[in-house]
């Protein structure tokens, strides 16, 4: 996938913000240009761009950003405090953002780097969102002046995330087809139909061999499938049981909606209680 668009959205993120914090002074405008620049980083081939020889000691040079940014933004913060004449609070959102999805990443919880990549751009382009268009308690609205947007559009993506299963366990019900647990999780689909549907093959079984884990574009996904397809058909069978190909930046992005709307939809359910 091409790192353009969140190249794009990067820059703007950062012109903006830099341009917005021109108003509270040096110290803040450059701790947003630090943090700004190390959010482009993630999203820039400067390791390819600079030769071999950076390129292999990549990992290295990072984490030294890593640290380096990390000591600047604490630093300032310590010694000038939050405000808007010290460090400002949309710095280290973006500060913490980028902590927070890299952790996420290394731990497995984010499984493409594209999802990393949104989380990140999407601090830099709205660190903070204290203000969702619904009504919101106080005690919601002083978290959300506080807390990073991306995570909020985090909590509110795993949230509806429980869409997925609900939904599926209704089709396979109105179906007659519901089985415990794996109603929840995928349904029946012709062989034929699976060349045209974003999904995996459960029941059978498929070799994982046969599956091209590592495509890059949806042509090549497809083109697995139709292969996969063949071989079924070949073998007589004519119904498979599969799971859908939800992509995460598809939760990111019904997150993001929920939270402009709503704020944090997880601070909200434990309101009502």
């Amino acid at each position: 996938m091409t790192d353009r668009l969140w190249q794009l959205m990067g820059v703007a993120g950062v012109l903006l913000g830099g341009a917005l914090l021109l108003p509270d002074g040096t110290l803040a405008w450059g701790l947003w240009l630090v943090v700004g620049a190390w959010v482009l980083e993630h999203l820039l081939p400067w390791d390819e761009v600079l030769g071999a020889t950076v390129e292999r000691h990549a990992d290295l040079i990072e984490g030294g950003a890593y640290l380096a940014v990390s000591i600047t933004v604490i630093v300032a913060a310590v010694h000038y405090g939050f405000g808007p004449s010290a460090v400002p609070i949309p710095v280290f959102a973006v500060f913490a953002t980028v902590l927070f999805a890299r952790a996420l990443f290394e731990l497995g919880v984010l499984y493409g780097g594209a999802d990393a990549k949104a989380l990140m751009i999407l601090g830099v382009v709205l660190p903070l969102f204290a203000t969702p268009l619904l009504p919101q308690s106080v005690g919601a609205s002083t978290l959300l002046a506080v807390v990073p947007f991306s995570v909020t559009v985090l909590m509110d993506a795993a949230l509806l995330s429980i869409v997925i299963p609900v939904g599926l366990a209704a089709l396979n019900v109105a179906r007659h087809e519901f089985r415990f647990p794996r109603g929840f999780s995928g349904y029946s689909l012709a062989v034929r139909e699976l060349p045209d549907r974003f999904v995996w093959v459960r029941d059978p079984a498929v070799p994982e061999e046969e599956v091209d884990m590592d495509a890059e574009t949806s042509a090549e996904d497809r083109a697995s499938r139709v292969r996969i397809a063949r071989e079924l058909e070949e073998k007589g069978i004519a119904r498979v049981w599969v799971t859908p190909q939800v992509p995460f930046l598809v939760l990111l992005a019904a997150g993001a909606v929920a939270a402009l709307l709503a704020g944090n939809l997880v601070v909200d359910l434990i309101s009502l209680l």
